[in-house]
């Protein structure tokens, strides 16, 4: 499947967003493991949060990438 021009460019701002708000979720969880309570339930939905945002960076960073003739 070829992907025009602003396709291409839709997928790397969104590849961008996605990357900031896994940055800032990884921050997030850093700072939340260093308190004395720790919100346990919080702690999963973020993790999980997170894990899906990897997901989603890999699934459109494997879009970007051409494909091989056969």
């Amino acid at each position: 499947m070829s992907l025009s021009e602003e396709e291409i460019e839709q997928i790397k701002q969104k590849l961008a967003v996605l990357k900031i708000e896994h940055r800032d979720l990884d921050t997030a969880i850093g700072s939340l493991q260093q308190q004395a309570y720790v919100d346990q339930m919080q702690m999963r939905r973020m993790k999980k949060r997170k894990l899906f945002l990897k997901d989603m960076i890999h699934r459109l960073e494997s879009m970007l990438i051409p494909d091989m003739p056969a």
